[in-house]
């Protein structure tokens, strides 16, 4: 494992830990221990996990490739929770059209911020040639995921509706963490075969 795989994996896992802490607080979710302690342990976990798929990724390559956007993927789904959350909470507004205007601009926001996460890690793709046109088709295809992570988010928040007496801010988040579990499986498949391939 290459010391950038070390400082990156912490450095995931320390930004995840803040914002996983900051939506817990939004949604009232109170801890019984010190913020700090998510903050200590879950880039160790973070480090630890990805260890583990360096060392199955020895011999199948594509399982640490997979880690590295996977771990990249949690921390766009944060950006994308925190965002959605900070809108949630300055607005007041957890359902409805704005919910779904919240959800494609922190979708948006945070698939942006990934693309250099994904180009230079996750694929190793490190050739800056044709970065114009690979951008497009990174968009193309994350436009695509964009009407995924949009279209179940709604469909669960607001067709579907809070189900088993679980609040609409929680419903909120489950709608959103569903639909990125989901944009994540198309935009791995379109970034490895379309846009980063070798």
């Amino acid at each position: 494992m290459k010391k950038i795989d070390i400082i990156l994996a912490l450095g995931c896992g320390e930004v995840i830990a803040w914002f996983f802490y900051s939506i817990l607080e939004n949604l009232g979710v109170r801890i019984n221990f010190p913020n700090l302690i998510l903050a200590f342990f879950i880039p160790l976990i973070t480090l630890f996990c990805l260890w583990v798929s360096w060392l199955l990724g020895k011999k199948f390559l594509w399982i640490f490739q997979v880690a590295k956007y996977l771990l990249i993927g949690v921390l766009a789904t944060m950006v994308d929770l925190g965002i959605l959350n900070l809108l949630m909470l300055v607005s007041g507004i957890a359902s409805g059209i704005f919910y779904s205007v919240f959800k494609g601009i922190s979708f948006i926001v945070a698939t942006c911020s990934k693309y250099f996460g994904d180009k230079f890690w996750a694929f190793e793709k490190m050739e800056k040639a044709g970065m114009k046109k690979e951008f497009g088709q990174f968009f193309l295809v994350t436009l695509v995921g964009f009407g995924i992570n949009v279209g179940f988010a709604s469909l669960i928040v607001n067709v579907i509706g809070p189900q088993f007496e679980i609040t609409p801010k929680l419903w909120a988040n489950v709608g959103g963490i569903i639909a990125a579990i989901s944009a994540a499986a198309w935009n791995f498949i379109g970034y490895k075969f379309i846009v980063f391939k070798k």
